[in-house]
């Protein structure tokens, strides 16, 4: 069965995407999650779990930030609480996160998401002996290497189908400290919209933002695999990841009815290519229009990406 997986940016639009037929909800905040939407209260995580399985949907929250030090100290009493909510399970990419659920004996199933590193199976095999129940694909994957990863992992693989992909992440303030160097008192949050531009490709345009765990760039277009989510269900890959951190409001929460009746289709065996079209007008519609879409490294050939 395909699942669908959603971000969310508040407690409406969870409520908004519950409705429209999302499987599982992503939430966290920023302390601990990795480039989310938004950064949720306790008490608002707490909301939404209840709401959730109320309507038998399932939360994951994100705890995929590179850990220093002073998060580690504070990750006990933070995975405690998701455990005491219920939540339904976690992201995680550092392994001193996954021994302290281990050590301290905390009943929280995980996914292991290291971001770029997740490239093979052998990898992904290596956590699930240690209790991971999934595993966060890279975005750079091609479609052959995932076809080739498919048959050989026992737990369900997320595959981005839709969003943005980050190319590169630092704790350092990046931003800032340019900004210092050139003494100008300047905003590098998210909401700014700045952007990198290649010096020989003036077509680039690689959204950089700071937030608390460092600087974040992403790749000049957005992913778009609805044409080609035919291939992802015919290898086995059902489980669609919907990032909306660049696609605000009404507009993502459309955009996932449209995965919705995607899914829905190859349930009922109504999939077609006039289908295909319709939904990728409307959601080409949808995206941000000063943001551009592609299929990312779907297409590619593995040996022409070094």
């Amino acid at each position: 069965m395909i699942e669908l997986i959603a971000t969310a940016e508040s407690v409406d639009q969870v409520k908004s995407l519950v409705s429209a037929g999302v499987d599982t909800l992503y939430i966290g905040e920023e302390s601990f999650g990795l480039r989310l939407p938004a950064s949720f209260s306790h008490e608002e995580m707490e909301a939404i779990t209840t709401y959730a399985h109320e309507h038998q949907k399932r939360v994951c929250v994100a705890v995929n930030a590179i850990m220093h030090n002073e998060q580690i100290e504070k990750i006990v009493p933070y995975l405690e609480f998701l455990q005491e909510i219920g939540v339904d399970l976690i992201t995680v990419g550092d392994p001193g996160v996954i021994h302290l659920l281990k050590t301290k004996q905390i009943q929280l199933p995980f996914v292991y998401d290291a971001q770029t590193m997740v490239t093979s199976a052998n990898q992904i095999n290596f956590w699930v002996k240690r209790g991971a129940q999934g595993a966060v694909l890279a975005r750079e994957l091609t479609f052959k290497e995932l076809e080739a990863i498919q048959p050989q992992v026992k737990v369900p693989i997320e595959v981005l189908v839709y969003g943005a992909t980050c190319i590169h992440h630092s704790k350092r303030p990046l931003v800032e400290n340019y900004f210092n160097f050139t003494n100008q008192a300047e905003s590098f949050t998210k909401d700014r919209g700045l952007f990198l531009s290649e010096p020989k490709d003036k077509d680039t345009h690689y959204s950089v933002y700071e937030d608390r765990n460092g600087t974040h760039i992403f790749a000049t277009n957005d992913i778009n695999l609805l044409p080609h989510l035919d291939k992802l269900v015919y290898t086995g890959l059902k489980q669609w990841k919907l990032d909306g951190i660049f696609t605000k409001g009404e507009h993502f929460i459309a955009i996932a009815r449209l995965f919705v009746e995607a899914k829905k289709a190859f349930a009922e065996g109504t999939w077609t290519p006039a289908l295909m079209e319709r939904l990728n007008e409307q959601l080409i519609a949808h995206h941000p229009p000063e943001r551009s879409l592609d299929e990312g490294f779907f297409l590619k050939d593995p040996s022409d990406i070094q």
